[in-house]
């Protein structure tokens, strides 16, 4: 069963590509936290019925959480909110391709906190395929640059890329967060080990934006309201990506499985490309190509 983890990666990364599209259509009309909390608020319903599903409609018993469940999922929530606010200002900054760019270094930071915190060692195969798809992403995202290699190796000292490593590193803390979380529950089903952990984790992002928004920014919970219904296909679609890399994480590292999570990146490159004739660099032709030789490592590894 452990190569479930493969398509259902990738169709988690499909999902999070439309949820991120319909947000964006949806900043226009919504602030930054706004836009964001509605990934969280609309999203919960599904989320709650899901674990619902596998209990009522499965048959699998409710997990036992501990306190070091809580703690897991308390960590992973509030890094995923804070890393989703730092990626935003690191856009909002002059070098925007920076900070994206080094924002993806979340699959190197990830493998380092699985290897600190949880005691998992990768293989060799791995560490080369993580680096590769990691260098292979960088580039794609600095394809506007002039001196995109320059840009990789020196320019972490602008604002744009700290604040991306910033957001990588949170964003890796959280995966590994919800890893440990999920695992820890030792339930004999994986994906009621995942459901049950999405269900809590939203529920507390859910409780925490709302609470930020009533005290700083009272008119946004009117104005989600009012964009409810494109606020209900954010949560859906949002909260289908979430099983899919809840449950991946719960069958495999996080590190590989962030790794080929970068599949969508390909994807929208082809796209572009083929379908929208789009003329693409020679910075980015190998970025693509270090990208996609990482992901066949990992699968070819696992």
């Amino acid at each position: 069963m452990t190569w479930l983890w493969i398509p259902i990666t990738i169709a988690a990364a499909l999902s999070q590509n439309l949820r991120t599209a319909l947000q964006k259509h949806l900043k226009g009309r919504l602030s930054t936290n706004g836009a964001n909390y509605t990934r969280y608020a609309f999203g919960l319903p599904f989320a709650l019925g899901y674990a619902l599903l596998l209990h009522r409609g499965v048959g699998l018993d409710w997990p036992r959480p501990d306190a070091s469940f809580f703690a897991w999922v308390l960590l992973g929530g509030i890094s995923q909110i804070l890393a989703t606010s730092l990626l935003i200002e690191a856009m909002t900054r002059r070098n925007f391709a920076a900070g994206i760019a080094y924002s993806k270094t979340e699959v190197v930071q990830a493998a380092l906190f699985e290897a600190v915190f949880l005691g998992l060692a990768l293989t060799t195969g791995g560490v080369l395929a993580i680096l590769l798809a990691t260098l292979g992403v960088m580039l794609i995202s600095l394809r506007q640059s002039d001196a995109p290699w320059r840009d990789v190796f020196t320019g972490w000292t602008d604002t744009a890329a700290l604040l991306g490593l910033a957001s990588g590193g949170l964003f890796a803390v959280s995966a590994v967060a919800f890893r440990a979380a999920s695992i820890g529950l030792a339930h004999e089903s994986f994906l009621m080990s995942a459901g049950f952990t999405l269900a809590w984790a939203q529920a507390l992002q859910t409780a925490l934006l709302t609470l930020w928004l009533a005290l700083r920014e009272p008119g946004q919970l009117r104005a989600v309201a009012r964009h409810w219904r494109q606020g209900t296909l954010v949560g859906l679609t949002g909260t289908l990506g979430s099983m899919g890399w809840f449950t991946a994480f719960t069958i495999q590292v996080a590190a590989y499985v962030r790794t080929l999570g970068l599949i969508e990146l390909v994807f929208t490159f082809l796209m572009g490309r083929f379908v929208f004739g789009e003329r693409a660099s020679r910075y980015e032709m190998l970025g693509v190509a270090a990208l996609v030789a990482g992901i066949v490592l990992v699968l070819h590894s696992h």
